[in-house]
């Protein structure tokens, strides 16, 4: 798969906002799938499995399966990617052009 075609994926993982939820509630420990259910009572169970596979697919969500139970782990490293690749060099710019203002503006 290339570069794009992953950054694609990722992109629309996070497009969703119970997708982002649903990394939140992953990101101090791993959850199983029944407990995510739980905590997203609002959706089917089927619902919740098909939004756990497109952040699966996108590589967000690493699975483990510990005998009937599958547990779902947080996978930061592709979003950390997307972060030094598409936020990171803007952000620097932008503190660069935030600083030179207050420069202008302090003389």
């Amino acid at each position: 798969m290339s570069t794009s075609e992953k950054n694609d994926k990722i992109f629309k993982a996070l497009a969703a906002p119970l997708r982002r939820s649903i990394l939140d509630e992953l990101k101090d420990s791993p959850q199983t799938t029944g407990a995510l259910c739980e905590r997203f009572s609002q959706l089917d169970r089927c619902t919740v499995m098909q939004h756990l596979r497109v952040l699966e697919d996108a590589d967000l969500v690493i699975v483990r399966r510990a005998g009937r139970e599958r547990w779902n782990h947080l996978n930061p490293l592709p979003i950390k990617e997307i972060h030094d690749r598409w936020i990171g060099a803007y952000a620097v710019q932008a503190v660069n052009m935030l600083d030179r203002l207050k420069r202008d503006l302090e003389s």
